[in-house]
């Protein structure tokens, strides 16, 4: 179990639910209120008016961090601005299972008492007024949270039954203020599919699949959708890269439109990273902007596509060239429904996980190297906790780079070489992990030829990349007649390009590099 953190405003009942809490699961309580203030030798209403609340903030900074840090699991009950700190907030996310209590402003002012006591909503003479304003005004930081509960609606026993149950879920959160939403990666509950679609409370649904996975998941599918009452239309796309077209699109927005939706339905991607990217785009445009869910079923769109909200489809000038950025309001990751995956799409997964370790994450790249083979192989023990690690990852960098303008930009590792040769093989040669693989490889001897990493890098990376399966090599011929598509990649400025560079493992950076010598350093490298 991981340490659980209660935030949200004042007088929400964090502390009487942490402490009932903690009984619960057995576990010590800590309010950072009273640790501040035993701490300090005086009161937070004291502190708080002597110091002001940027020194407050600090105090609360200093107090909270180590107890985040502390890997023994414990309840924390946060003051109700700690998380207005975003880097605390982050590290409360990242270490803990956090849980945002909430009640309107009039219950906070009833249940407050005596103001004397809470000298930030004293501001202003009208504390009802008050509370509004700091609710709205910490809106985006409460709602950065793995779970939300109204506590004026429910009873504290009834509070801590439903933490029990969010905490035993344990979803990945990706944080992006009001527009925050979770991951569930489970094996073989299709209940979480269900639960996360009656969350979202929508007055239609529009289910789009293709043809294989039809075939292959469509029991799956119907045993999530079965209780629910919403009403839905199925939409099936024929399958392949071939067909991700702006036409395709037409075909979900027609029979979208053709069933009356309106601005509250919901479009669920029922497969790969074709359908994910089709439908997002749908889900973005489709009367400027519907809600969607991912339910990826295959390993490249779990660790991948499912995550970060890029959706699209292909030009013939290239890959993912027209798209805009729609986040899904939830993700829910089944691995079950890797086990009616081809293994040669299933292994090609296996390339985005490299491409995040080698990027972002040495551990991950060692847990990589330590259970190669069980991984390969798709056994759920040993690929369970790599493809959590890898959407764990993803949703940090998403979080603070959500539209590609700085960090995100590392996850393209491979995809400039890896995208042309998709481009020019007609999306038919080579599966997208395929071409990512190769091109991860090739991009990394190219960055050794121009000095910008090491041998031993571009050794280590091969050999997780041949050990997993993945191709690792193209024929000359085959990149030279590719590099056309390298013009028209979204990631060039003019003569040069932004290329992910892994110089230390775990630690990448974004370089410019010349279109020229990346062309006859890649060659070179072949």
């Amino acid at each position: 179990m991981r340490t659980i953190v209660l935030s949200g405003f004042m007088a929400t009942g964090k502390t009487t639910v942490g402490q009932r809490l903690a009984v619960r699961l057995g576990l010590p309580f800590v309010d950072t209120d009273d640790a501040i203030a035993r701490d300090a030798g005086r009161s937070v209403a004291d502190l708080w008016r002597d110091e002001g609340e940027a020194a407050f903030r600090a105090r609360e900074a200093e107090a909270i961090a180590p107890l985040l840090r502390d890997p023994a699991p414990k309840v924390i009950a946060l003051g109700g601005g700690s998380v207005t700190n975003r880097a605390l907030r982050h590290l409360a996310l990242d270490r803990a299972f956090v849980v945002t209590l909430t009640a309107p402003p009039a219950v906070v002012v009833a249940r407050a008492g005596q103001l004397a006591s809470r000298p930030n909503l004293a501001q202003g003479g009208d504390a009802g007024a008050r509370a509004a304003h700091l609710l709205e005004e910490r809106a985006a930081a409460y709602a950065e949270a793995h779970l939300t509960l109204a506590t004026d609606a429910m009873d504290p026993d009834a509070v801590v039954e439903a933490i029990v149950a969010g905490a035993q879920r344990d979803p990945i959160g990706v944080a992006l203020g009001r527009r925050t939403y979770q991951v569930d990666v489970v094996i073989g509950q299709p209940a979480r599919l269900t639960d996360a679609l009656a969350r979202l409370a929508p007055s239609s649904l529009v289910v789009v699949t293709d043809s294989h996975v039809q075939r292959a998941r469509s029991k799956a599918l119907d045993a999530a959708l079965s209780s629910l009452a919403f009403p839905a239309t199925r939409v099936t796309l024929p399958s392949g890269e071939a067909h991700k077209t702006i036409a395709t699109v037409g075909t979900i927005w027609d029979a979208a439109l053709g069933a009356g939706v309106d601005r509250d339905a919901v479009l669920v991607a029922f497969g790969g990273g074709v359908v994910g990217d089709l439908t997002g785009f749908a889900a973005a445009t489709l009367l400027r902007g519907v809600r969607f869910v991912q339910v990826p079923t295959t390993l490249l769109a779990m660790v991948d596509a499912a995550v970060g909200g890029k959706t699209g489809f292909d030009h013939p000038a290239g890959k993912n060239l027209v798209g805009a950025f729609h986040q899904p309001s939830a993700v829910v990751a089944d691995l079950e429904h890797l086990t009616t995956l081809p293994a040669r799409e299933r292994t090609a997964g296996l390339a985005e996980v490299v491409k995040i370790a080698l990027a972002c994450d040495g551990e991950l790249l060692a847990q990589l190297e330590a259970s190669a083979d069980a991984v390969a192989r798709g056994e759920p023990a040993a690929l369970a906790p790599v493809v959590r690690r890898a959407i764990e990852d993803k949703a940090k960098i998403v979080r603070d780079d959500e539209h590609e303008a700085g960090a995100r930009a590392l996850l393209n590792l491979g995809h400039t070489i890896g995208h042309a040769l998709e481009a020019h093989g007609g999306y038919a040669r080579y599966l997208h992990g395929e071409a990512v693989a190769i091109g991860t490889v090739l991009e990394l001897e190219a960055a050794w030829h121009l000095g910008l990493t090491s041998k031993e890098i571009v050794d280590r990376a091969r050999a997780i990349t041949l050990r997993l399966g993945l191709p690792a090599h193209a024929a000359p011929a085959e990149v030279a007649a590719s590099w056309s598509f390298v013009g028209a990649d979204k990631k060039r400025r003019g003569a040069s390009i932004k290329l992910p560079v892994v110089g230390v493992i775990g630690a990448a950076e974004v370089r410019d590099v010349a279109l020229g010598e990346l062309r006859a350093a890649a060659l070179a490298g072949v």
